[in-house]
C-alpha cells in the first residue's frame, strides 16, 4: 500500500422522500398513540417513497450530489456499491440502475451488499479496501432502501419503525486516511431475531402456502442485543483497543434505530447532546441510510462542523453490526448542492 492509496471520503450526499406519514396517521391503522410510539422509539414521523419512480429519482440526486461534492466526473467512477436488503427491485441491481442513472459509460463492476442496517459500514469496509489494494481510486457507495414496500402496516411492532431514504458517499485514493477505524462483525445464531423470507407459492410444482415478503421483528430482542452489545462495543473495541480517547472525536453518529438506544452509548461516552446527531425523530430508521443522511443533515444544519471525526456504528438484522471512527474534511457535503423534495 502506497500513501496515494488510502482511503479519503470526499463527498457525500442523500435524500429523502416527500411523502410524510405521522404518527397520528398510523392511529387510523390500528390502536396507538403519538405519545406511545414516540416514548418508546423517539419517532414522530416518517418518509415514504411514492412510486418507483421517485426512488429511482431520489437515488439520481444523491449519487450525483455525492460525486459533484468529491470533485471528480462521473467516469472517474471505477465501481459501484450498493447496500440495500430491502431494495425497490431485485433485479437489476441497485448498483447497476445508479450506473444507468447516472449515465456512467465505462463498464465499471457494481454489486449489491445485503446487511440492512449496517450496510453503510460494511460497504465503506468494503471501499477502503478495494482502495487500499490499489484497484479502484474512486467508488460510489450508495445506500437504498424502500423499507415501506415490506413492512407489515398491520403491524404495530415494525411499521412505526421504519421510513425511506437514500445515501451516497464516495470513497478516493489519497495521501490521508479518513477511515483509521472501521470494524464489521455477525452473529448469525441471533439472526431469527428480525427475519424476512422470500415470497412462497408461485411455483406449481410444490405444494405452498402463498406468503408475502414481509419484515418482521422480535422487538424485546432486538432491544435487549442492541443494548447489551453496542456500547461496550463502541467504548472497548471501537475506541479502546485502538487506543482513541472519547474526547478527540468530535460526534458521534449511530444508526438511527431507536432513541433510547442512542441516549445508552450517549450516557457511555459522556457525551453532551451538542455531540450527538439525531435525527430519527422526524425520518425514523431508515436501515442502511440513516448514518449517511445523519451525516449530512448535521453539515445542512450546523450540528456537524468540518473538518472533525466522527465515530459511527450500524446495527441489525443478521444479526450484524459495525463500527468505526471517520474523519470529515471540509467540502464533503456542500448545502448548496442540497436536492430534495
Amino acid at each position: 500500500m502506497t500513501t496515494n492509496n488510502l482511503p479519503m471520503i470526499t463527498g457525500i450526499g442523500y435524500a429523502v422522500p416527500g411523502k410524510v406519514v405521522t404518527n397520528n396517521d398510523l392511529t387510523h391503522l390500528y390502536e396507538t398513540s403519538d405519545e406511545w410510539i414516540y416514548t418508546r422509539t423517539g419517532i414522530k414521523e416518517r418518509r415514504v417513497f411514492a412510486s418507483d419512480d421517485e426512488a429511482f429519482e431520489l437515488l439520481r440526486r444523491a449519487a450525483e450530489q455525492a460525486v459533484k461534492n468529491a470533485g471528480i466526473d462521473k467516469e472517474e467512477i471505477d465501481l459501484i456499491v450498493a447496500a440495500t436488503s430491502m431494495p425497490v427491485q431485485f433485479m437489476p441491481s441497485s448498483s447497476c440502475m445508479v450506473q444507468k442513472l447516472l449515465g456512467i459509460q465505462r463498464n465499471v463492476p457494481a454489486f449489491d451488499i445485503s446487511v440492512a442496517c449496517s450496510g453503510f459500514v460494511y460497504g465503506l469496509d468494503i471501499a477502503a479496501a478495494y482502495i487500499k489494494s490499489g484497484i479502484c481510486k474512486n467508488i460510489l457507495l450508495v445506500t437504498i432502501d424502500n423499507c415501506s414496500r415490506y413492512v407489515d402496516w398491520t403491524d404495530r411492532r415494525t411499521s412505526i419503525l421504519f421510513g425511506d431514504g437514500i445515501g451516497a458517499a464516495v470513497i478516493s485514493a489519497g495521501s490521508e486516511n479518513d477511515i483509521p477505524v472501521i470494524d464489521i462483525r455477525a452473529d448469525g445464531h441471533v439472526g431469527d431475531y428480525i427475519t424476512m423470507p422470500a415470497a412462497k407459492g408461485n411455483c406449481p410444482f410444490v405444494d405452498q402456502t402463498p406468503t408475502q415478503q414481509i419484515c418482521s421483528m422480535k422487538g424485546q430482542d432486538v432491544y435487549k442485543f442492541v443494548a447489551n452489545v453496542i456500547p461496550s462495543y463502541i467504548t472497548d473495541d471501537i475506541l479502546a483497543q485502538h487506543g482513541i480517547d472519547t474526547d478527540s472525536v468530535d460526534y458521534l453518529v449511530l444508526h438511527q434505530a431507536n432513541q433510547r438506544i442512542i441516549k445508552a452509548v450517549q450516557e457511555r461516552l459522556n457525551y453532551g447532546d451538542d455531540k450527538v446527531i439525531s435525527n430519527i425523530e422526524h425520518l425514523g430508521n431508515t436501515s442502511a441510510s440513516s448514518i449517511l443522511i445523519a451525516l449530512g443533515e448535521g453539515i445542512k444544519d450546523g450540528k456537524i462542523k468540518t473538518p472533525s471525526k466522527a465515530i459511527i456504528c450500524g446495527f441489525g438484522a443478521g444479526m450484524c453490526w459495525g463500527g468505526g471512527v471517520i474523519c470529515l474534511r471540509e467540502g464533503i457535503f456542500k448545502q448548496e448542492n442540497i436536492f430534495q423534495n
